[in-house]
């Protein structure tokens, strides 16, 4: 076992059992164990689970893009401070007083990256639980919290007859077709939201008549790069995944309305 592998493993544990709960849950008010929907609604209630504990984290991080506004007058002012000069020594004093100034406003370019990189290690444990599913079906074995019956039932089960442990790449013994359609839709709904909640993001924090702070860069690079990753990675991960990537995105989408609607009315 690996260094990455022995840190991935209580996340694996966490995402195995925080499913396996949502989907014993779902079994006892009537839904069938073995049927995919049950077990799609057990990874829609993971992404529920992770993105309301990451709310103080969001709120956070509306706070650090508020203070990124507030210093655009003054990063205006040393851009024109140093404007012109190439030299080495400039762009080093230029570089050492723009971080004396993210400091000054306790705040800083990467702030916004914040909640990406919490749900990193949550998204790889997902993938590898769901990865992993075939294998530990054909071993008969459990994985994480999920019991080797409970690895049968999500081996077998299927939305729209399609397998949730199935990929564009791996089809599996589901319906190629269907994989191929499913995963083509979620990946544009994928798109559409985040190309949706980056541009309310960009756009609440654009200062007008201020210079294109790193922060905006950041964002228009995410902006053009993630349906890249969105399209590449789709057809990599399985169905489950993809199910956890797309409620993921739409919850990232309604987030960012929501705080246009809450800044239009006054009330944030």
């Amino acid at each position: 076992m690996d260094i990455l592998d022995e840190i991935m493993v209580p996340f694996r544990w966490l995402v195995s059992v925080v499913m396996v709960g949502f989907h014993d849950a779902l079994g006892a008010i009537g839904m069938p164990p073995a049927d995919g929907w049950t077990w799609t609604m057990s990874i829609i209630g993971l992404v529920l689970v992770i993105r309301a504990a990451m709310i103080p984290v969001f709120l956070k991080q509306l706070d650090a893009q508020r203070r990124l506004r507030l210093l655009q007058p003054d990063l205006k002012e040393l851009q024109e401070k140093y404007k012109g000069k190439t030299d080495a020594l400039s762009r080093q004093a230029m570089a050492e007083e723009q971080m004396a100034l993210y400091g000054k406003h306790g705040t800083n370019p990467l702030s916004a990256c914040l909640p990406v990189l919490i749900q990193v290690p949550f998204f790889l444990a997902l993938f590898q639980v769901l990865s992993g599913i075939s294998t530990s079906a054909r071993q008969e074995q459990g994985i994480g919290a999920m019991s080797h019956a409970q690895v049968l039932q999500f081996d077998q089960s299927r939305i729209f007859d399609a397998p949730l442990s199935a990929s564009v790449l791996h089809g599996g013994d589901g319906n190629q077709t269907a994989v191929a359609v499913l995963t083509l839709l979620m990946i544009l709904v994928m798109i559409a939201a985040q190309f949706i909640a980056q541009k309310r993001t960009m756009a609440r924090n654009a200062a007008a008549g201020a210079p294109e702070s790193p922060f905006i860069r950041q964002q228009k690079l995410i902006l053009y790069i993630l349906p890249v990753v969105f399209g590449l990675g789709g057809i990599l991960f399985p169905i489950g995944v993809l199910v956890y990537w797309t409620v993921t995105n739409l919850w990232t989408m309604a987030q960012q309305l929501l705080v246009r609607d809450r800044r239009t009315s006054g009330t944030a």
